[in-house]
């Protein structure tokens, strides 16, 4: 195997190629393996045109112990090159998901979430005898119960509108321009949507890290992984699916490193209030104020505050006001500058960005 496996897409199965890539080499894994759908015969509309279903040879299996045996072959291969502290993604549908689901518990990994992509426009059930199937489900895995795996939680509550990023994702089926044709055909009957991968790897990776992708299929994890500077891995087993990949992935231009730098995870600097007094920024013997003035407390060199017969922290000072048992001062006092109320974290703010 050539040294230089990144941002490569490799031609074979899955699990032989894997077994030569280094160990603990990947941070994120997204696998979208056959579901081994078990379709017997063509499927035709009411008007009686053909679906465009997946009928292809690499989505059959003779037998579930063949299928399974093929999971855990590859699921084995995945779990060796992820870092300890990676987390791996898997996609299916009710025909395959709870067989991959358990091989990957009897393997050792640790589900964090299984999330289910509602397609908000999927296919109908065009023989009308079940419901229409309008979902799939992807497991959310780390390698071990004791991993320290990456999630952008406030990044992803500020996508969603400052609520809590739920596990039911309304995102669309690939269509239009997005859905790469050969002859006007489809050339992938699976492609994927790159709004799933875009949220999956935003999520839960870094820019700079390294995307694995076992069924690289048509490229979608490489061309979203690339947009948002991540290095990425391709296997695929179907030479066709190789080139068109490498194709689509040439022309993605990188999203600006400076727009993808988290800047909603990032802990602010620990500041204490002793600071600004060192620095002079407050100074010993003047007041501090409530915000309408009525409560004024005295600021000491070693900078606790003293309000009439209390002396303590702007915490303490501003929990007893309030009859509290605990208050974050910094948003309770403020300093009067040039006849105006200016808040002591505004202040902590501005030093921050001097001095920081």
């Amino acid at each position: 195997m050539q040294l230089n496996y990144l941002n490569t897409i490799f031609h074979g199965n899955n699990y032989e190629i894997l077994e030569n890539l280094p160990e603990k080499s990947v941070d994120l894994i997204f696998a979208d393996p056959p579901y081994n759908l078990q379709l017997q015969n063509e499927l035709y509309r009411p008007d009686q045109s053909r679906v465009d279903g997946v009928f292809d040879n690499w989505d059959k299996f003779n037998s579930f112990s063949e299928y399974d045996l093929f999971t855990r072959q590859w699921l084995n291969a995945c779990k060796r090159v992820l870092k300890d502290n990676g987390t791996i993604w898997v996609i299916g549908s009710y025909h395959n998901i709870y067989r991959v689901g358990s091989i990957m518990q009897d393997l050792g990994f640790w589900f964090l979430n299984d999330i289910i992509w509602v397609k908000t426009n999927p296919m109908p059930n065009f023989m009308g005898t079940r419901f229409n199937n309008a979902h799939e489900t992807l497991l959310w895995a780390s390698k071990s119960k004791d991993a320290k795996f990456t999630f952008h939680y406030k990044t992803m509550k500020n996508f969603n509108d400052d609520l809590q990023m739920r596990s039911d994702w309304y995102i669309p089926i690939c269509t239009g321009k997005e859905r790469l044709k050969v002859n006007g055909e489809k050339a992938h009957s699976t492609q994927k949507p790159e709004e799933l991968l875009y949220r999956i790897i935003l999520s839960t990776s870094n820019t700079g890290d390294t995307v694995l992708d076992p069924f690289f299929g048509s490229g979608t994890t490489g061309a979203v992984a690339k947009r948002l500077r991540r290095n990425f891995i391709g296997i695929e087993k179907e030479k066709n699916y190789v080139e068109l990949a490498k194709e689509r992935i040439e022309q993605i231009v990188p999203i600006e490193v400076e727009l993808l730098e988290y800047q909603l995870e990032k802990m602010p600097p620990k500041v204490p209030f002793g600071n600004l007094i060192e620095k002079q920024i407050i100074c010993a013997g003047e007041f501090i104020f409530s915000k309408d003035k009525k409560i004024q407390a005295l600021v000491n060199a070693d900078a606790s505050i003293t309000y009439a017969d209390l002396t303590a922290s702007i915490h303490k000072v501003s929990a007893t006001i309030l009859n509290k048992k605990s208050n974050n001062g910094w948003d309770f006092w403020f300093v009067e500058r040039n006849e105006k109320m200016i808040s002591i974290n505004e202040l902590r703010t501005n030093y921050i960005k001097e001095f920081f």
